[in-house]
């Protein structure tokens, strides 16, 4: 990536990152507790909000993820930086 980053960039990585977090959060809650039906919602709900951020975050800014998870553009763009962990 040539241009430079702009707030929203940041922004967006940082509300993924938040919402990663619940997701992490959760996990380790409902590890111990599976039978919390409102956790288990939560933890859907904040799955489907992280996968729609990672998708506009790609869309806008290229790949997020390696080994086939995420889909690169023409011509191969992975070597494009910075990386979302270079930031």
């Amino acid at each position: 990536m040539n241009e430079p980053l702009t707030n929203a960039y940041y922004e967006l990585l940082e509300e993924i990152q938040a919402v990663d977090f619940v997701l992490c959060e959760l996990t380790l809650y409902l590890d111990t507790h599976p039978w919390d039906n409102e956790a288990v919602q939560q933890f859907n709900h904040h799955a489907h909000q992280s996968r729609q951020l990672k998708k506009q975050y790609e869309k806008q800014y290229g790949p997020l993820f390696q080994y086939g998870m995420s889909y690169s553009g023409y011509p191969w763009n992975w070597k494009e930086a910075p990386w979302p962990w270079q930031v």
